[in-house]
C-alpha cells in the first residue's frame, strides 16, 4: 500500500527544529532497506551556485521505498550572526551536529516545507542535477535516484510518523518545548500532535483494508468490511458503493426490495445508469438507501461524470446550497436524507465503475483535507480489489473453459481412435474372412491345374499345356497373397503366435538359396552365400518358420527387382545374443524420398518399372511385422541404379510360444 502525502507542510519553524527534522530524516533513512541517497546543503559547498541556491537549506533522502525533502529558507533578517553560527554547526560531510545555539540564533525562524510527494522529491533532484553540469558521475547519479522516487511504502511512512511524534511531543522533547514557548508555539505543537495521530489511525484503517484485499478474494466481503470501518472512523451517518451500469466485476450483492414497487428491477437499473449496493449506517435509525437507483435526476448527461472520469473528488457540504438550482436532485436527497455528502470516484482500468458515497444526513458537514483523502485512497483500494477480483474471474473462466476444450478434445480423440480400431479390427476380419473363402476353391485350381499337367492319359498339345502352366501359375501367385494377407491380419489382430525353437543357422541360410537357386538362374541373377558365422555360435533361438519367411521374402524381392547378370548376396553373422541377415543386391535401387513408404501395407515404388515388375507390396510389410513380432529390427539403404541393402537384426529368444498379445 501505498501512503498519502497527508504529513507535507509549509510553516515557520524555528531553526533547532527545523535540525531536528533533518535528523529524523537521516535517522529515517538508516531503516531502508535497499539503496537511499542522503543529501544536504553540504554538496553545495564545492560549486559555485547562483542567488537563488544562497540561504537554502535542505534534507533530501530518495529511496523506492521511502522518499522525503525538507526544505527552509532563512528570511532575510534572520541571516548574518545566526546562519554563520548555524554553519560552523555542520559537519565536513554535511552531517548534523547535535549542538545547543544560543536562543537569539538556534531559535530564529526559518521558512519550512516538508514534503513526501514524488513529483516534488524528484522535480527536485532533476534542479540538483543541473548543478552538477560538468561532473557527469554526479549527474548520472543523481538521474538515477530521480527515476526511482515512488509514492511511500505505508509502514516506512507510519515508522516517520512515530519518530515525529516522539521527538515533537512536549513531554518527550524538552529543547523543541523550548523552542515553540520562546516562539508562542504551543498551539503548533498541539495541532502537530492531533494531526500525526489522526494521520496514525487513517494509516491504520488503510493498513487493514489492504490487508484484507490481500487475505480474500471475495469482493462483497472486502466491500461491505471495508464500508464498515470507513463509515465509522469517519463517523459518518451512512456510507455506500454506488455501480454504474456495464461495471463486468458482478458484486453479488444485488439484493432489492420487492415490496417497493417504486424501485426498478436489477435489468431495469442498468438501463437508467446504476444502483446502490453496498450500505453501512451509524444506527437503524437512518433509513436505508440500498438498491436505490435515482432514474430521472441523475443520467449519463450529468456534468458531475466528466468529473468522476477524470477521478476528481465531489466536496458537497450542504445539499440546500449546492443543489439550489436542481430541484429535482435537490428533491431526491431530501427524500433520502442527505444533508451533505462526499464522492470519491472508483476507477478500474481507466473506466468509471462505481462511487464511494459518504452521507451525512441531518446537518451540513465541512469535510477536511484529511477526509478527503481517506476516501480517495479507500476508493483506490476498492479499486485495486475489484481488479483482483476480476483477474480471478478471468483466470477461472479461462481454467473452465480450457478444461472443457481439453475434455471434448479427450472425447474426439478418444472417439476416433476408437473408429479406428473398429474400422481397422473390421478390415482385418474382412480380409480374413475372404481370404479363407477364397483358399478352397483355390486350391481346386492349383490341384486340378497340376493333375492335368501330369495327365498320363493322350499327350497335351503346346498350347493346352501353356494354358495349364498359366492357370497354375496364377493360382500359386494367388495363393501367396492370401497367405501373406492372412499372416497381417493375424500380426495386427495380435492373435499371431512364434513357436520358439533352437535350430542352425548356416542350414537355414543354404536351403533358402537352394529353394531360390532356380528362380535365380531363371531370372539370369547370381544368387550367393556370405556366411560370416562361428560354427560354435551357429545354433540360435527363435521360430525357424518365420525366419524362413523372412529371407524368403528379402530374397525373392531383391531377385525381382534386380536386372539380368546383377548379383544378390545374403550375409549371416551374430553380434552378441543377435542374429544379423543382411541381402544385397546390384538392382534398381530405391529413391530417398520413397524410402518411408517401403514398409506400408500395399505400396510400390512409382518409378518407370512399376508396371514391369509384379506384386501387391504386401512382402517388405509383412517382413516388417515378423521382424518386430521377434523384437527385432529392419532397416534399409539403398543408391537408385546401384542397388539396395536390407538389413534385419534378430535377438534370441527362450525356447517358449510368444504371441503378440504378450
Amino acid at each position: 500500500m501505498l501512503s498519502s502525502p497527508d504529513l507535507s507542510f509549509s510553516q515557520n519553524l524555528p531553526l533547532v527544529v527545523f535540525n531536528q527534522l533533518g535528523e529524523l530524516l537521516q535517522q529515517m533513512a538508516q531503516s531502508v532497506e535497499n539503496s537511499v541517497l542522503v543529501l544536504t546543503e553540504a554538496v553545495l559547498a564545492r560549486i559555485i551556485i547562483s542567488e537563488e541556491w544562497q540561504g537554502q537549506r535542505f534534507t533530501l533522502v530518495v529511496s523506492d521505498q521511502f522518499s522525503a525533502l525538507l526544505l527552509g529558507t532563512c528570511e532575510q533578517g534572520s541571516r548574518g550572526a545566526g546562519e554563520a553560527e548555524e554553519q560552523g554547526n555542520r559537519g565536513a560531510g554535511g552531517e548534523f551536529i547535535t549542538q545547543h545555539s544560543p536562543l537569539s540564533t538556534s531559535y530564529a525562524p526559518i521558512s519550512t516545507s516538508l514534503t513526501f510527494s514524488s513529483e516534488a522529491i524528484a522535480s527536485f533532484v532533476g534542479k540538483l542535477k543541473d548543478l552538477f553540469a560538468s561532473d557527469s558521475d554526479t549527474r548520472h547519479n543523481l538521474e538515477f535516484y530521480s527515476q526511482i522516487v515512488r509514492p511511500n511504502d505505508a509502514t516506512l511512512q507510519s515508522q516517520f510518523t512515530l519518530l515525529l511524534l516522539e521527538y515533537l511531543l512536549p513531554h518527550k522533547n524538552q529543547a523543541v518545548t523550548e523552542a515553540l514557548s520562546a516562539n508562542q508555539g504551543e498551539n503548533f505543537c498541539q495541532a502537530i500532535e492531533i494531526a500525526l495521530q489522526k494521520q496514525i489511525s487513517q494509516e491504520k484503517l488503510l493498513n487493514q483494508v489492504t490487508t484484507q484485499i490481500r487475505k480474500s478474494l471475495d469482493l462483497p466481503v472486502i466491500m461491505a468490511t471495508a464500508i464498515a470501518q470507513v463509515r465509522d472512523f469517519l463517523k459518518l451517518d451512512r456510507l455506500v458503493i454506488y455501480k454504474f451500469e456495464g461495471s463486468r466485476v458482478n458484486t453479488q450483492n444485488l439484493t432489492l426490495n420487492q415490496q417497493n414497487h417504486s424501485q426498478p428491477s436489477i435489468q431495469d437499473w442498468y438501463k437508467y445508469g446504476g444502483c446502490i449496493v453496498y450500505e453501512a449506517k451509524a444506527t437503524d435509525a437512518i433509513s436505508s438507501v440500498l438498491d436505490y437507483s435515482e432514474t430521472n435526476c441523475f443520467t449519463r448527461n450529468s456534468a458531475c461524470w466528466d468529473k468522476y472520469r477524470q477521478g476528481f473528488t465531489l466536496v458537497v457540504e450542504d445539499v440546500e446550497k449546492t443543489y439550489a438550482l436542481e430541484e429535482c436532485l435537490l428533491n431526491f436527497l431530501r427524500t433520502n436524507h442527505v444533508r451533505a455528502k462526499l464522492v470519491a470516484p472508483i476507477i478500474f482500468e481507466e473506466k468509471l465503475w462505481g462511487l464511494l458515497i459518504a452521507h451525512q444526513c441531518e446537518s451540513p458537514r465541512q469535510w477536511n483535507e484529511n477526509e478527503r483523502n481517506l476516501l480517495t485512497s479507500i476508493a483506490e483500494q476498492l479499486a485495486i480489489a475489484i481488479h483482483q477480483s476480476e483477474l480471478m474471474r478471468s483466470l477461472t473462466q479461462e481454467k473452465q473453459t480450457l478444461e472443457q476444450r481439453v475434455l471434448e478434445r479427450t472425447m474426439a480423440l478418444r472417439d476416433a481412435l476408437l473408429a479406428a480400431e473398429a474400422a481397422s479390427r473390421l478390415r482385418n476380419e474382412f480380409l480374413a474372412t475372404i481370404s479363407h473363402e477364397l483358399l478352397t476353391p483355390l486350391t481346386y485350381v492349383i490341384g486340378m491345374s497340376s493333375t492335368l499337367l501330369r495327365w498320363p492319359i493322350g499327350e497335351l498339345s503346346q498350347r493346352q499345356r501353356d494354358y495349364l502352366q498359366t492357370i497354375h501359375d496364377s493360382g500359386e501367385h494367388l495363393l501367396e497373397m492370401i497367405n501373406d494377407i492372412l499372416d497381417l491380419s493375424q500380426i495386427e489382430a495380435g492373435k499371431t503366435a512364434l513357436n520358439i525353437n533352437e535350430f542352425s543357422l548356416a542350414q537355414m541360410a543354404e536351403n533358402a538359396i537352394a529353394i531360390l537357386r532356380d528362380k535365380a538362374t531363371n531370372e539370369q541373377v547370381n544368387l550367393k552365400l556370405d556366411l560370416q558365422i562361428d560354427p560354435k555360435r551357429d545354433r540360435f533361438s527363435a521360430d525357424a518358420e518365420r525366419i524362413e519367411q523372412i529371407l524368403w521374402n528379402l530374397l525373392t524381392n531383391a531377385i525381382k527387382f534386380t536386372p539380368e547378370d546383377g548379383s544378390v548376396t545374403l550375409r549371416i553373422w551374430v553380434e552378441d545374443h543377435t542374429a544379423v541377415f543382411q541381402v544385397e543386391d546390384t538392382g534398381i535401387g530405391i529413391a530417398e524420398e520413397q524410402l518411408p513408404l517401403m514398409f506400408e501395407k500395399f505400396q510400390q515404388l512409382d518409378t518407370p518399372y512399376r508396371r514391369r515388375y509384379e506384386g501387391t507390396g504386401l512382402g517388405l510389410a509383412l517382413t516388417k511385422q515378423l521382424v518386430e513380432l521377434h523384437r527385432g529390427r529392419i532397416e534399409v539403404e539403398s543408391t537408385v541404379g546401384i542397388g539396395s541393402i536390407f538389413t534385419v537384426w534378430i535377438p534370441t529368444r527362450s525356447a517358449k510360444v510368444l504371441s503378440t498379445e504378450s
